[in-house]
């Protein structure tokens, strides 16, 4: 082989490689991007996982190493717990029980902040197909369990723990609701922990021994 074409051969090589390795970590991504410009324009139910591998420029071997299905695109439930998890390892020691559900609902509340338009969306995605609405349901109850565990980990007893985790976590997707439902600058968690503090006082005006 001539010089001239082994520095062709390894020129071309050497470009491959570094297209590989700016592409790979990418391809995540590049498949949740392909997928949501899909939804928007045809549907959920219309878009097959082929036409969201070559609108990405991907193969379906990518896309089901990083998705089970086209649903997780939009629920990756690993991503649900690792963000739940990430939070609770955030938290600092010596929180009451109150601050320590105020932190949690701020930085839960922190990973949907600039995203409104892509997460109403999804939210009609979601209203229009039985499955995804199931998904959602199992990302919240993921949620609420991790609270959960959470709490009783704070040594409140089981009943407690449940009460607390199912509150909070009702008053965050009360108050993504309300945020997606307008287009003034509001804070999630400010509305969440409205809305906690609301029931509270609600609770004090009822006399339960009646």
């Amino acid at each position: 082989m001539s010089s001239t074409a082994y520095q062709a051969m390894t020129s071309r090589v050497m470009e491959y490689h570094r297209d590989v390795s700016r592409w790979k970590p990418d391809a995540r991504e590049r498949l949740r991007v392909a997928a949501i410009e899909l939804f928007r324009e045809q549907g959920f139910a219309a878009t097959t996982v082929p036409q969201i591998t070559e609108r990405a420029g991907l193969t379906t071997r990518t896309f089901y190493r990083h998705f089970a299905d086209k649903r997780d695109v939009l629920f990756p439930h690993a991503e649900a717990q690792l963000d739940a998890q990430a939070v609770l390892e955030q938290v600092p020691p010596g929180l009451t029980t109150a601050g320590f559900l105020t932190w949690c609902l701020s930085l839960l509340a922190s990973r949907f902040e600039g995203h409104r338009e892509e997460m109403r969306l999804t939210q009609t995605l979601i209203d229009s197909d039985a499955g995804l609405q199931e998904r959602a349901l199992h990302k919240r109850e993921t949620l609420r369990a991790i609270l959960d565990a959470a709490l009783r980990d704070r040594e409140l007893n089981a009943d407690q723990a449940r009460l607390l985790a199912d509150t909070t976590i009702s008053a965050l997707y009360i108050a993504l609701h309300t945020w997606l439902a307008s287009d003034e600058e509001v804070r999630i968690d400010a509305v969440a922990i409205h809305a906690l503090a609301t029931l509270h006082t609600d609770l004090d005006t009822i006399d339960l021994h009646q």
